[in-house]
């Protein structure tokens, strides 16, 4: 293995739970995560060789991540399938946080993709400005966005929502 293969396998282990995490927010089942993971890792060695390293390499796999979900998210709605259902979740944990952290990824399965993406990345604790830089708008339309997403979305549920993070509503707007 070259030095080049090596790098991007150190730079892939270092930010798995990244990349899991944006493939986990876009996926309804565990199936389909590995296959975002899988289709995420072939988009970062394939535009591995034109890192240019002007920005974070975390920086620079959420982007490619983030593209990567959103595309197939497009492509899986122009495409409708219909999933096969077991009567058992073999990655279901019977308590009280995972059933909370079910319904919250729930509701931002709801989201577009692009909103879904500034939640996500709202919920990795990223400044508007980080936020901005991955998703390519300016901090002051995430900001807006997100104030929409919030207010909208989430109406309702907001508390809850904002309890399991563990952030307060004056954090959100804060930023």
């Amino acid at each position: 293995m070259n030095q080049n293969e090596q790098e991007f396998e150190r730079q892939v282990r270092a930010h798995k739970a990244t990349i899991y995490t944006v493939c986990y927010m876009f996926s309804k089942a565990q199936d389909e995560v590995a296959d975002l993971y899988q289709e995420c890792l072939i988009n970062l060695w394939h535009s591995w060789p034109n890192f240019e390293h002007r920005s974070d390499v975390r920086t620079w796999i959420y982007r490619i991540c983030l593209n990567v979900c959103v595309s197939l998210e497009r492509k899986r709605h122009r495409h409708k399938t219909i999933p096969l259902t077991m009567d058992i979740n073999p990655y279901e944990e019977d308590n009280q946080n995972s059933r909370q952290m079910e319904i919250l990824r729930q509701r931002i399965n709801q989201l577009p993709p692009i909103d879904r993406a500034l939640v996500l990345l709202w919920l990795e604790n990223m400044s508007y400005d980080e936020i901005g830089a991955i998703v390519g708008i300016s901090a002051k339309n995430v900001s807006v966005s997100m104030q929409g997403d919030f207010n909208l979305s989430f109406k309702g549920g907001s508390n809850f929502f904002m309890i399991i993070l563990g952030r307060t509503t004056s954090t959100l707007k804060g930023q």
